[in-house]
């Protein structure tokens, strides 16, 4: 079975941020310190481009299985990608009250932190963790994982 493409790395996050804009330094170094406070978790390195926290162990009916970031954002240019890997849709009361935004199954694109509640992503990004572990719980006591 082949390997996921996105796991951790050794690359350093401040060289990382080094590529982003002032802004995105500025605005990953703000989610950082919220991640960081929310899953008790070090930033690492995601593949080439995002910044995750912590890890939970999934496996699906079809039998693929890996490790993902229990919490994670992307710098990317055009828009900060926020990852919630419960998926938006339980969030979306929550997500009403965040500011501009948009989002998919499992992303929230931001243009600027700054425009947006940080105290809704906290608790968005809270709520998000602990139903993951709660998950990742359940599945080890099952014997899925």
């Amino acid at each position: 079975m082949a390997q996921n493409k996105t796991r951790p790395t050794d690359v350093p996050i401040e060289e990382f941020l080094a590529t982003a804009t002032p802004r995105r330094r500025e605005e990953s170094r703000v989610l950082i310190d919220l991640m960081r406070d929310v899953t008790g978790e070090p930033p690492v390195m995601w593949g080439p481009s995002i910044i995750g926290f912590g890890s939970y162990h999934y496996r699906y009916d079809s039998g693929r299985e890996g490790d993902a970031g229990l919490a994670g954002f992307s710098p990317r240019k055009a828009r900060l990608t926020i990852y919630l890997p419960d998926g938006c849709a339980r969030h979306s009361d929550a997500l009403g009250a965040l500011g501009p935004h948009s989002s998919t199954v499992s992303c929230v694109y931001v243009t600027r932190l700054s425009d947006i509640d940080l105290d809704v992503l906290k608790g968005i990004v809270t709520d998000s963790v602990a139903h993951m572990r709660e998950l990742s719980d359940q599945q080890q006591a099952e014997g899925k994982s």
